[in-house]
């Protein structure tokens, strides 16, 4: 019997592997930031926002597993296991974020997104298995912390973009319109997502099957029928090992604060550091429209006090991607700087730790009305979202069955979009009529789930590494 031997990489192969990462997470980065505050500009409020990102855990519940399941039975000599279905989702994913600026209406950005969100879930989840794919176990938290460096890079760059382009580029907009400078961040999406996936696909090759795998993927491929992928998926979560169990209680109060810390982060912004309430917007775009049609709105103070509105809204919208930025520079920073302190103290210790560093910041958050001063709270944020984008995959990926790795990572992606899903339909509904329909409570509320969270990781028992 053939065993396949798994070499270790170098700092650059790790690298160059994950590069790819990049681009699919600056996409990322615009939907966290951009997206939101683009519905607004079309027009809906604030909450609608929950309903209206229905595609991302939508299209992670179905399409992550699915891919998963496919790709654990698919090899090509020229193509891999793998890459084929990352390079897809970055060849969509490139084309969505071009048309997204083009959007003329609520729901042609609502259709853009599920598209977007659909093609991102392709190349994710292929990239989550690359790694225990290609590395032995002693790398493997290297290589998922490199990925969480460039889910800091990829986001980070998303977010300045936004911010440099409309501190320097920016200018009045047309009520009911996307302002021009939020083009230019869109763009630079669409050539960073696929530029960069290209450059992972070039320089790293697969590991090909042993014999006995190839010949039992031929046989399991000749008793493959079109409902196969989906029982794969039901086996595997019947079977699933009692930590994934233990980590979907993690992700459910995890998940469900970060949707709601990207939706309403700017609504905050809004309030807290600009005082601008969203009846104050909208009753901006109502005189703005008035005046522009010639309906006799002629009073030239009410009108600049409109325009000012607007531009403190741009603004906010900046702010809020300095302030995503700025997180996720911290996180590029403190990827791999969290690597020793996992292989001294466990991942599960250090794991704890980030979780409450981050609901920590998100209880300060909307108690700082310093634009300065708010990045303060954001380093904590950055740190626990480095932990979050890598070490739950270390700890629980030595407990996966090999020959299962892509539909388990799409297993654990359902975790973190069944808590999404439950937002998106639940939230609106929280926000009105518990909330106040006040965007700092939201945020309160994200950093009390936090703390929850951060509870929840301690009944987790792993084994040390």
């Amino acid at each position: 019997m053939n065993k396949k031997i798994i070499p270790k990489l170098s700092f650059w192969q790790i690298w160059n592997m994950n590069v790819g990462f990049f681009g699919i997470q600056y996409s990322f980065g615009l939907q966290q930031t951009a997206v939101n505050p683009l519905y607004s500009f079309l027009g809906a409020h604030a909450d609608q926002l929950p309903i209206l990102n229905l595609a991302g855990p939508v299209t992670g519940l179905l399409i992550q597993p699915l891919i998963g399941a496919i790709s654990d039975k698919t090899w090509s000599v020229k193509w891999g296991r793998r890459k084929p279905f990352f390079l897809l989702g970055a060849v969509f994913c490139s084309l969505a974020l071009f048309v997204f600026p083009f959007s003329s209406s609520i729901w042609m950005a609502v259709g853009l997104l599920w598209i977007l969100d659909a093609a991102n879930n392709t190349a994710m989840e292929p990239y989550r298995a690359f790694i225990g794919d290609k590395l032995p176990e002693e790398q493997q938290t290297y290589g998922f912390q490199m990925q969480s460096l460039f889910v800091g890079g990829g986001i980070t760059l998303a977010n300045l973009s936004l911010f440099v382009f409309q501190k320097y580029f920016g200018g009045s907009s047309e009520p009911g319109g996307i302002p021009a400078w939020v083009y230019y961040s869109f763009f630079l999406g669409s050539f960073c997502s696929i530029a960069s996936v290209v450059w992972s696909v070039y320089k790293t090759p697969e590991i090909p099957p042993t014999d006995e795998e190839l010949i039992k993927l031929k046989a399991e491929k000749e008793n493959d029928t079109i409902l196969t992928p989906f029982t794969d998926i039901f086996t595997a979560i019947v079977n699933m090992p009692k930590i994934l169990w233990q980590l979907a209680l993690v992700y459910f109060f995890q998940w469900y604060a970060l949707f709601c810390y990207w939706q309403f982060v700017t609504p905050m912004i809004k309030q807290t550091l600009y005082h601008v309430s969203e009846n104050d917007e909208v009753k901006a775009k109502r005189i703005l429209d008035l005046s522009n049609t010639n309906t006799g709105i002629t009073n030239a103070i009410d009108v600049e006090w409109a325009k000012n509105i607007l531009r403190l809204v741009e603004t906010a919208v900046g702010q809020t991607g300095l302030m995503n930025g700025f997180y996720n520079f911290i996180t590029m920073i403190s990827a791999l700087l969290l690597i020793p302190l996992a292989l001294k103290y466990s991942t599960r210790k250090v794991y704890i730790y980030c979780l409450l560093a981050t609901g920590i910041a998100l209880l300060i958050l909307p108690l700082v009305n310093n634009e300065y001063l708010i990045l303060l709270p954001m380093v904590l944020f950055g740190i626990g979202w480095a932990a979050m984008m890598g070490l739950p995959y270390s700890m629980v990926s030595q407990h996966i069955p090999t020959n299962k790795r892509g539909i388990y990572m799409g297993v654990i992606n359902m975790m973190i979009v069944i808590p999404m899903l439950i937002q998106t339909v639940s939230f609106g509904f929280i926000y009105k009529n518990f909330l106040g329909n006040d965007p700092s409570n939201a945020i309160t509320l994200a950093g009390a789930l936090f703390l929850m969270a951060s509870l929840s990781v301690v009944m987790i028992k792993v084994k040390r590494n």
